[in-house]
């Protein structure tokens, strides 16, 4: 086993350690008794957000090692591989040691946290001090660069055959379906075909999480990941389709009545309805505390929607809407809400909404195209007496809080994909395009930036999959979801930005499709909970730990 992977594991350990410094000094600053004061956390939000993504980062350092043990015991630590670990844990140790970005014109350094000498005793930890100086370097960015020109790439097994099988048949399908023809849909703005969604139907995307006896796969959320994963590699439309399969096969299965599992999940899995998520109302994004949409029992039993929700995903050509809406005025916050199971008719470009009671305008959009979004109005929309999920009233919140844990892992996958689908486009496009008689890839500003991409994506990989996997143990892993989430985004839009680049003025031009992958990479530090509220969540989360059960808190804007 390489060396560096006993240094890898080291510096994860000397991180952790200062990660726990950070916390311990932002503590003292923001909470009482381990309980956070609202207050200070407001008026330190610069460094209780930075200590979210230390957090985050250390994470990934521990993961990437974790992957790199997995990869040499399997017999696949090769020299892409231990060039991956060095560049990213080079990398990722220096932004602990010296400053963390949050976003371009954001860096939290050590000195607004008060760990100044901390982070200077970590840089000098053995492990740490020998990435720091050969890990992420010009000749370990140009050899990698090289490597991956010629067709090398990180080790990507998981260890399990199904897995595997799984990945490859969605790659070997996104390269067939979808690839070749993303950019044209999302040029001319359309829906993706509904053959393509029928042939996604018979590999199971819809249902790989859904109980087999109800039709579904029966699988984990590490497979859900490689699947969006692979998808989102050719276009993020494609595995973000699943995403509301994935939310409302979850809500059924864990809260549903059996009648409504019977009749809702076999159809779920099977293609045959497609939901929407129906959370986000104009005005209150992330706070589902304010939520106005109300849903008053009938005298039939059934229920009468009046309201106002925005950002829907897929609300025309939806059959079933996952609506959450407030049936008790006078209960306050959460306690108010309920979740509904409400039936749609499927619309068509000529009458979208063709339901009484619903109505629907298109938010045209940068990118993220392909299901459409859309702003919904309610004026006595009815819903069935059985669509209360569960048939409980005033449970809403904690019903969807119930998903939030496989939906940001989803998303973090997808984000991963969209990664890819950038390194992909830029090398390709390097190695095609001359300047001054050479190829880019041997420019050194070329090749840091392909090598860059490649190992910050394994990274944010193997978080995801680190999330994933604590999930399927049926561990508690809200804090990893989001750390997955939010690393994986700032990744995407990197890797987005950086192809731009690489792709200089064609980058600039719609005919070329980093056009659109840089577009569909911005919204993925907004929706599933913008970066600004997810590392709000992480904090508050890891300073509470200690003294009670983490907080699980609103971060969602439908996806």
């Amino acid at each position: 086993m390489s060396d560096w992977i006993d240094d890898a594991r080291n510096a994860a350990a000397a991180a952790r350690g200062y990660c726990g410094a950070v916390q311990a000094a932002l503590a003292a600053r923001v909470a009482d008794g381990g309980k956070v004061d609202a207050a200070l956390a407001q008026r330190e939000q610069h460094a209780l957000h930075g200590f979210a993504w230390i957090a985050a980062t250390t994470a990934a350092l521990g993961a990437t090692a974790d992957w790199g043990a997995r990869a040499a015991a399997s017999g696949h630590f090769g020299p892409v591989e231990e060039l991956a670990l060095r560049i990213g844990f080079g990398e990722y140790c220096a932004q602990l040691a010296f400053g963390v970005p949050m976003s371009a014109g954001e860096i939290v350094r050590p000195h607004a946290l008060g760990t100044a000498s901390e982070a200077a005793a970590l840089a000098q930890d053995p492990a740490v001090a020998r990435f720091l100086a050969d890990g992420n370097t010009p000749d370990t960015r140009a050899r990698f660069a090289a490597l991956l020109a010629e067709g090398a790439r990180p080790d990507e097994g998981l260890g399990d055959e199904t897995l595997d099988l799984v990945r490859a048949q969605f790659r070997a399908f996104t390269a067939d379906r979808i690839t070749p023809r993303a950019h044209q849909w999302h040029l001319a703005d359309a829906l993706i075909p509904a053959e393509v969604i029928a042939e996604m139907a018979e590999l199971g995307v819809f249902g790989v999480c859904i109980d087999e006896k109800y039709g579904g796969l029966g699988l984990g959320k590490l497979a859900m990941s490689v699947v969006s994963e692979e998808l989102s590699r050719g276009w993020i439309c494609a595995g973000s389709l699943g995403t509301r399969s994935e939310i409302a096969g979850e809500l059924i299965g864990e809260n549903g009545t059996e009648a409504q599992k019977a009749h809702w999940l076999p159809r779920i899995a099977d293609g045959s309805v497609l939901p929407t998520a129906v959370f986000t109302e104009p005005d209150t994004g992330s706070d589902l505390a304010s939520v106005r949409t109300r849903a008053r029992r009938q005298a039939d039993g059934s229920w009468r929607v009046d309201g106002a929700k925005t950002w829907i995903t897929h609300a025309a050509r939806a059959d079933l809407m996952t609506l959450i809406a407030r049936t008790d005025p006078d209960a306050p916050g959460y306690k108010g809400l309920s979740m509904f199971l409400a039936a749609k008719t499927r619309g068509t470009d000529a009458d979208p909404f063709p339901d009484e009671g619903i109505d629907g305008s298109e938010i045209e959009v940068l990118g993220y195209r392909g299901m459409k979004e859309y702003a919904l109005g309610f004026d006595g929309f009815a819903i069935a007496e059985d669509g209360l999920l569960g048939g409980a009233e005033g449970q809403g919140f904690k019903q969807l809080m119930r998903t939030f844990e496989g939906a940001r892992i989803q998303t973090a996958a997808r984000a991963v994909g969209v990664a890819w689908n950038a390194f992909d486009l830029a090398l390709d496009y390097a190695m095609g395009r001359k300047q001054f008689g050479e190829p880019l890839t041997a420019f050194p500003r070329v090749a840091d930036k392909i090598a860059m991409m490649a190992a910050e994506t394994v990274m944010s990989r193997e978080l995801t999959y680190y999330a994933a996997r604590a999930k399927d143990r049926g561990a508690r892993c809200d804090i990893e979801a989001g750390m997955a989430k939010l690393l994986a985004a700032r990744t995407a839009w990197s890797a987005a930005d950086n192809a731009v680049q690489v792709h200089g003025g064609n980058g600039y031009a719609l005919e070329y499709p980093i056009s659109r992958v840089l577009c569909d990479a911005r919204i993925l530090n907004i929706f599933e909970g913008a970066a600004e509220i997810q590392a709000q969540v992480i904090a508050r989360g890891l300073l509470s730990a200690q003294a009670a059960p983490r907080a699980r808190e609103p971060a969602r804007q439908s996806a």
